[in-house]
Formats: structure tokens, C-alpha cells, sequence
């Protein structure tokens, strides 16, 4: 990646014009004024990068007013086949321009960069991007770790999904807004919504009521907090009272449920659902209406036989899209339980767990990939396996709800015996929906766009476009014929400034499962 300067900012010209007329000269010692130039050159660039903290400042790769990437093959967002040989010039944090390199008007004040055998994107919009780690037997806040991996991965926004200490999550986003520490753009969901759960234990708070869910959505909208999850064993009068409190104030609620089906969820005015058909308890025969029963739960071989082109699932997802509610694809967690074999294991991934998370997971994915499913099933035979059937039911039923018109979301849902970890949980979600039916281009508008859509940010982020925040992936490779290219990040600006996704993941080395 060669990188070039061209010239001097106007700004700088102007100050230097000034410096000169000022002492009623019209000349002046060239390297006077060739050293005056570099310096004014140095403050102006510097300028861009004045509000990180200089711990921030340490992963940051590339800083200029005016960067020009030039020679790259563009995904935009749009869902639009990838263009060759584009040029993208970021000014002052934002897009300023896009279009081909032969006839772009590259700025003279622009730092080149010249990118050819790279891709770029923009960055993505992680919706089910939790803050702590579900591995080592337990759940975990990370606000060191996870960061700082969903950034390096090219993830730039996140949706919380779902808080087990939201103040933490508050606490960390202020501080990402302040540039005190490097990560992505964070939208806060808040506590789980959630009935009596005999699961969950201390971890939730169970809803006593409707009253009681309408006053838990005013405390956390009041603390700062962005939107909400319902969970699995909440009621149908308790989600319609939060569903209602949300919506007066502008916020909005999603749901991984299971005492409530996704159409009677659609009638309660939700305005998304979790996980997608795999959590869908309403075809199960013995469900109960308001009831989470464990016996009925997750049922790998009555999902793998559903019909998702028609009859009643088919009706579902045009039901779905009739009432306009999105559903959030998390194909990485679902994975995991899928088959042996899967998801493979990426030697990155192993090197920012500490030594106890990695002997819990190498453990849990060796006893779960070779004993509770294969013998559990009485089954060997992979391409039969009943999780790998119902994986491929949740593609089906995501690319059809998608060709329907229905806004498909985007994130990994970092759990799943930690198997799934920030970032790389995003790129393999990526990855998975390419494998579900949809071309790379399509796979990053569900993981960009759309995100940035359901988040009513479309006007600043979601894809590459003038006036548009320079949030852009530089990836080396070419995404439009292998998809797996998109581990290979390179540069990850946000808002303009490029970081390092090398220096950002060595920082976590060992830290996953501690902070």
C-alpha cells in the first residue's frame, strides 16, 4: 500500500500566505519556507486526531484532513454489485467523494493511498453485539477486550442487544464518544426484559407485571439507554406494556423469545425478533400460549421439517413483513450446536482468550462437537445430523424473509459455550449468510445498511456514499469472489481516522475471559 502527499491544505496555504505578506515580503528563503510548510502541515493533520486520548492515539494508523483510496474495489452498502478501480475520498471524518479512479478529483492537500488488491466496505453494524463473553461457565462484562476486537474486525457500531450491567455499557460507550477508548460506535440496549425465568437466576430481574415493565423501560430510557430486549419467559401483557412506554418515547423493543410466538409478538407491536425461526416456539404442537416450556424448547428435528416456501412459515414471514418487523440473523451461535466440525477454529480467536477460557472452550467444543451431539443423536453421519438440518432450515428461512422484503439484521450474539467472540463472530456471521444464499454484496448490505437503518442511522453510516461517516473496512483481497477474505482487514477507519486492527488485537492478547 503505497502512501503519498500531495501538496498542502488550503487552510495551511492561507496561513502560510499570511506568514509571508506579513512581513511584506513577496519572498522568502525556500527552506524557510519549505520547513514552515511541513510544520503547518503537521498541526493541520494533527488536528484530526486532537480529540483521542493518547492511549486511543496508540492504535490509530492512519490520521490526515483529506485521505484519498484510490485503486479499490468498492462493496458500497447498497447491496449493489462491487465496482473496480474506485476512488474514495474521506474529508475531515465524512465521505466526500466516490467514483471511478481514472476521472476522480483527487484533492491536492490529500493523503494517497493507493490500494490495489484491496476491497473496501463500510464498517459494520454489529445488531447483536453483547459486551461480555459467555464462556468460562459464566457470563462476563469485557469492556477492555471486546472493543477493541469488534473494532479491529471492522465492526464500528454495535447494538448491545441485551445488558447484564448496563451502566457498564453506558459508562463504555461515553467514554468510546470521548476518545478515551478505542472501539466502535455503541447503542445501548437495556436490561433484559424478562418474566420468571427459572433460568436465568440472579441475573435478571423478573417482571412482576405490566406496571412493573412499564416503569423498568422509563428508569432506563431516563439513564440513557437506546432500545429493548424481551426475553423468553416475559408475558404477553408484560411485552405489550413495554412494547407501548417504548414506542411513546421513540424507542424500540426486539425479542429472543419463547413464551410468546413471532406472530402474536407482531401483533403486540414488536419491532424485532431474535435469532429467527430456530426461537420460533409457535409451530412447536404442544405449545402453550404465554408458556416457555423446556420440553418443547429448540427442537432441531421438528424445525429441519418446516416448509419455509410455504404454508404456515411462509405466511409467517409475510406476516413479518407486513408489520414491518425485522429479525436480527445470529447464524455464529447457531452454528456452534450445528455439527461436528464447525465453526472452524481461527488460531487469532485462541490468542485472546486467557489460559483459562481457552482450556474451557477447548474442552466444552471438543465434548460438544464429539460427544453430546453425535452420541446424543445415535448419529455419525454429519450431512444428516439433525443441528446441521436445522442450521440449514435458519438459512433458508433468513434468505426467504429477506427476498420477501423483510429487513434481516446482522450480529454473531457473542455466547455459545465461547465459541463466539466479538469480531470475529461478525466477520464469520458475514461468511454464514454468504453460505445461506446471499452474494457477498448482499451479505454486507444485511450487515451494514440494514443495521444502520433499523437504527435510524442511515443518514450517517450503513454505506459509502458522500456525506456520509468515513466509517470504511479496508480489507486486502476480493470480497465478491471469496467472501473468507474479509478475516483480512487492514485498516478500519471510524469517522475518518484509520486504526490498526494488528495493534488493537495484540493489546488483547490472553485478556478474553478476564476484562
Amino acid at each position: 500500500m503505497k502512501r503519498t502527499r500531495r501538496d498542502l491544505p488550503k487552510g495551511a496555504v492561507l496561513l502560510v500566505w499570511v506568514a509571508i505578506s506579513g512581513r511584506g515580503s513577496t519572498l522568502m528563503d525556500a527552506n524557510v519556507s519549505r520547513i514552515l510548510i511541513a510544520l503547518l502541515f503537521i498541526l493541520t493533520g494533527a488536528s484530526n486526531a486532537q480529540e483521542l486520548s493518547e492511549g486511543v492515539k496508540a492504535y490509530v494508523k492512519i490520521s490526515a484532513p483529506v485521505i484519498a483510496l484510490t485503486h479499490v474495489r468498492l462493496i458500497d452498502g447498497t447491496g449493489a454489485a462491487p465496482l473496480q478501480d474506485q476512488t474514495v475520498v474521506i474529508s475531515n471524518g465524512k465521505v466526500e467523494s466516490v467514483g471511478d479512479t481514472s476521472k476522480a478529483a483527487v484533492p491536492t492537500n490529500s493523503l494517497v493511498l493507493d490500494l490495489h488488491g484491496h476491497s473496501v466496505f463500510p464498517g459494520l453494524v454489529g445488531m447483536h453485539d453483547h459486551l461480555f463473553y459467555g464462556g468460562v461457565d459464566s457470563l462476563t462484562e469485557m469492556p477492555f477486550s471486546f472493543p477493541r476486537l469488534y473494532l479491529a474486525a471492522g465492526v464500528t457500531s454495535i447494538r448491545t442487544t441485551g445488558a447484564l450491567d448496563p451502566y457498564t455499557d453506558l459508562g463504555l460507550s461515553e467514554q468510546i464518544k470521548k476518545g478515551l477508548m478505542p472501539g466502535p460506535k455503541v447503542h445501548v440496549t437495556g436490561p433484559f426484559l424478562e418474566g420468571h425465568n427459572p433460568w436465568g437466576g440472579y441475573r435478571f430481574h423478573p417482571l412482576a407485571g405490566p406496571k412493573d415493565a412499564e416503569e423498568m423501560v422509563n428508569f432506563w430510557l431516563d439513564q440513557g439507554v437506546e432500545d429493548f430486549k424481551a426475553y423468553m419467559f416475559i408475558t404477553p401483557e408484560e411485552l405489550r406494556a413495554a412494547i407501548a412506554t417504548a414506542h411513546k418515547r421513540g424507542a424500540k423493543v426486539t425479542g429472543h423469545l419463547c413464551s410468546i410466538g413471532f406472530r402474536e409478538a407482531a401483533d403486540l407491536g414488536i419491532d424485532g425478533l431474535e435469532h429467527g425461526l430456530v426461537v420460533d416456539t409457535e409451530f412447536e404442537p404442544e405449545k402453550k400460549p404465554g408458556v416457555c416450556d423446556g420440553k418443547v424448547f429448540d427442537d432441531p428435528v421438528r424445525m429441519s421439517r418446516l416448509d419455509v416456501n410455504s404454508g404456515p412459515v411462509h405466511d409467517l414471514i409475510l406476516y413479518l413483513v407486513e408489520h414491518h418487523v425485522a429479525v436480527t440473523s445470529t447464524l455464529p451461535v447457531e452454528e456452534v450446536s450445528a455439527f461436528p466440525g464447525r465453526p472452524p477454529i481461527r488460531k487469532e480467536l485462541l490468542d485472546v482468550l486467557s489460559p483459562e477460557a481457552r482450556t474451557s472452550f477447548l474442552q466444552e467444543f471438543t465434548i460438544q462437537h464429539d460427544e453430546r451431539f453425535i452420541h446424543r443423536w445415535w448419529k455419525t453421519d454429519v450431512a444428516h445430523h439433525p443441528r446441521g438440518a436445522a442450521l440449514k432450515k435458519e438459512m433458508e428461512f433468513e434468505l426467504a424473509f429477506a427476498k420477501a422484503g423483510g429487513l434481516l439484521l446482522a450480529g454473531p450474539d457473542p455466547t455459545g459455550e465461547g465459541a463466539i467472540v466479538a469480531g470475529f463472530g461478525d466477520q464469520r456471521e458475514v461468511e454464514l449468510l454468504v453460505e445461506a444464499g446471499f452474494t457477498p454484496a448482499e451479505a454486507i448490505h444485511v450487515a451494514t445498511y440494514n443495521g444502520a437503518q433499523y437504527l435510524g442511522q442511515l443518514d450517517h453510516i450503513g454505506i459509502i456514499a458522500p456525506g456520509r461517516q468515513a466509517d470504511i473496512v479496508v480489507i486486502k483481497g476480493d470480497l465478491s469472489t471469496n467472501i473468507n477474505d474479509i478475516e483480512n482487514v487492514e485498516t478500519v477507519f471510524k469517522d475518518g481516522i484509520g486504526y490498526d486492527p494488528t495493534k488493537l488485537i495484540e493489546s488483547v492478547r490472553g485478556q478474553v475471559g478476564i476484562q
